[in-house]
């Protein structure tokens, strides 16, 4: 007897035209739903990989803090292969955010398999705030299934992972959002605009589960993660100095100095 498929009710038709007319959810800063795993590509000449992986982090973080008069001391762990140092360096504390620079364990690996091996420890520890790691071009310890054992121990104990893959192809992985960033223009100072300006990234977001892919221009020079709107004539935020600014009415300039 012939198969005769049946015909499809009218509710079920106009729900899936529905689900095909609803556009999808547009990535942008500051959302509670970040990933548990996540990919950057970007080139080794430039330090444009590491910055967004530690723009992305305090998104995240700050987005699901449920406090945030509390101050979070957890440590963050930062893996890099031998490879990923000998191209970029080691992480320059100086450079680093206060709440940061106090709070890093730097983990320096010999081989690929060294580093992945520390990241799958390190996201299997509650008491982290994240993880940070490098590795360089596309060595064969990191397949699919390498990156799978990531995906699964990061969602399991609940720590975010955002790996920079560093002059690496796009191969397959099993991250749940995967960027690629290169450096753009920084915005103009609001003081000085021959100063120099504040990081800013073209991050295109390739692929995700919950979000459409697209490309954006990010920046965050307030020590947030923002999307600057016109990078021709936007200008970095800065805050105003009038406050420095004291009445001297009745009182010496000297006498007001040492107040």
């Amino acid at each position: 007897m012939p198969f005769t498929p049946s015909k499809p009710s009218p509710a079920r038709v106009l729900s899936r035209a529905a689900a095909l007319s609803t556009p999808e959810a547009r990535w942008r800063p500051g959302l509670a739903d970040h990933p548990f795993h996540s990919e950057i590509f970007a080139s080794a000449s430039e330090a444009s990989g590491v910055g967004l992986a530690l723009a992305l982090a305090r998104d995240a973080l700050t987005s699901n803090a449920a406090d945030e008069a509390i101050e979070d001391t957890r440590q963050v762990l930062w893996v890099q292969d031998r490879a990923a140092i000998r191209l970029g360096g080691r992480p320059c504390l100086a450079g680093l955010s206060p709440d940061l620079r106090r709070h890093l364990i730097h983990v320096a690996a010999a081989t690929p398999e060294d580093a992945l091996f520390a990241l799958e420890e390190g996201l299997k520890c509650r008491d982290l705030a994240c993880v940070i790691g490098e590795i360089a071009g596309n060595p064969r310890a990191l397949s699919f299934t390498a990156s799978r054992r990531l995906s699964l121990t990061a969602e399991r104990h609940g720590v975010r992972l955002w790996l920079v893959r560093l002059d690496a192809e796009r191969d397959l992985s099993s991250a749940r959002m995967r960027w690629q960033v290169r450096a753009a223009p920084s915005p103009l100072p609001r003081w000085n605009p021959a100063a120099p300006g504040t990081a800013s990234w073209h991050a295109e977001l390739f692929r995700a589960r919950a979000h459409a892919p697209g490309e954006w221009m990010l920046c965050d020079d307030t020590g947030t993660l923002r999307l600057r709107s016109d990078p021709d004539t936007d200008v970095a935020a800065a805050p105003d100095p009038v406050h420095l600014a004291r009445p001297t009415v009745g009182r010496s300039l000297a006498a007001r100095a040492r107040a």
